[in-house]
């Protein structure tokens, strides 16, 4: 790159450690977004596409599940231990609020911290389109060299788009960065609220039953309500990756079973001891 004495200290900083940033940008909201996948879908690729891009999206999905997984294993864990029914309930409504506040909490800060990485990033770029703008397209230049385009036409290509200062930052944040100034920044309150109304939608799924019926009949009830509720989410995942359903589905199934049945087990082997 080009001389950075015009940019301020800060922005010095930040463009020293712009490789750092950018490899740490996948993991600063834990899990990726959900992408189309080449397979059956009945959903189009463009729309597929843009609701992989949707922070709330993704929120939401994961919430559902993660309100089932744990809610259920939760519940699973006291009527294993052969707790009476207000004790279950008392302990799915807490996992239920705790979860609740957890994930959208959780979704919050860490969409708010990338979003803030990439604000930074954009001014960043800003600040070098302004004070060195020679030296930026002669590097947007060399990105297009790198990716096939004659020298000539790379040249022309990257002085055209350099005219306005607008189309300049949003194609350097593209093409450099890796970042969509348009819709790529994330909605922190919304990908929360959606966390947390879904985290609390999964997690009463396997309390229902026990509102109004209690031991083995409430712990049936509740494992088919929640399988059935996984298959869904399954079923629904599979649409937007374009993966097959079945999949999709028997994986959730297996991973909410699987978590279930572990801390069934437990709850028995506690209460049989403490008994």
């Amino acid at each position: 790159m080009s001389d950075d004495s015009f940019l301020p200290p800060e922005d010095q900083e930040t463009k020293r450690r712009l490789p750092e940033l950018q490899s740490a940008r996948p993991t600063l909201r834990g899990r990726q977004p959900l992408l189309p996948h080449e397979g059956a879908g009945s959903v189009h690729e463009e729309q597929t596409a843009e609701l992989g891009k949707s922070g709330s999206l993704r929120a939401g999905i994961f919430g559902v599940n993660d309100g089932l997984v744990s809610n259920v294993a939760l519940i699973m864990g006291f009527a294993g231990a052969d707790q009476p029914k207000s004790v279950i309930l008392l302990a799915g409504i807490s996992g239920l609020l705790a979860g609740a506040f957890s994930m959208g909490a959780g979704e919050y800060i860490s969409m708010k911290v990338q979003r803030e990485v990439l604000e930074r990033m954009l001014h960043l770029e800003a600040h070098e389109l302004h004070g060195d703008p020679e030296g930026e397209r002669d590097e947007l230049a060399a990105l297009y060299r790198a990716k096939g385009l004659s020298a000539d036409l790379a040249d022309r290509v990257a002085a055209e788009l350099s005219r306005d200062p607008a189309v300049a930052l949003d194609t350097h944040a593209r093409e450099e960065l890796g970042i969509d100034p348009q819709e790529g920044l994330g909605n922190p309150w919304a990908a929360a609220i959606s966390s947390f109304l879904t985290f609390c939608v999964g997690a009463l799924v396997p309390l229902i039953p026990f509102f109004f019926v209690a031991g083995a009949r409430g712990t049936a009830i509740s494992a088919s309500l929640t399988a059935m509720a996984l298959l869904v989410v399954g079923a629904l995942t599979a649409r937007l990756t374009g993966r097959s359903v079945f999949v999709s589905s028997a994986r959730q199934l297996a991973v909410g079973a699987s978590a279930a049945a572990v801390t069934f087990l437990v709850g028995t082997l506690i209460g049989v001891s403490v008994g």
